[in-house]
């Protein structure tokens, strides 16, 4: 004799708990965004300071050489990266603002508006090497 096993239907979830399960992701998800935002600026603003450093190096080079600083990027070395905008990597524009004998500043303005409130990040740097924000994003 053969026996014949009935399959038990099983319950799964219904619409309504998976609908709640979404929203429930959804609510930690949007608690979290704001963090994570600073998090990504603070990376962005690591490129600037890499800059920057490297720009320095370039400039005490120049002026050990030459006895000057100088405001011209290529003929201290410096090669602007594509920006984002143009379809590159980089997010800063650098600039060197003024230059003579004694000191030198130059800047490192943000090309994209990270937190798209109007306000662009600005960096800088001296002959002193020190490397401090101007205007935060």
């Amino acid at each position: 004799m053969i026996k014949i096993r009935k399959i038990k239907e099983e319950d799964g979830f219904s619409l309504t708990e998976l609908l709640v399960v979404i929203v429930v992701i959804g609510i930690l998800i949007l608690l979290a965004m704001p963090q994570f935002t600073s998090v990504v600026t603070k990376a962005k603003e690591t490129e600037a300071k890499i800059m920057l450093k490297h720009l320095h190096s370039l400039q005490q080079a120049y002026f050990y050489e030459r006895d000057t600083y100088s405001t011209d990027l290529a003929a201290i070395g410096f090669e602007q990266n594509k920006l984002v905008s143009e379809g590159g990597e980089a997010r800063y524009i650098i600039s060197v603002e003024k230059a003579n004998s004694y000191e030198y500043t130059a800047l490192a303005t943000a090309a994209v508006d990270f937190d798209k409130d109007g306000t662009f990040n600005v960096w800088s740097v001296n002959q002193d090497g020190e490397i401090k924000q101007v205007i935060p994003d």
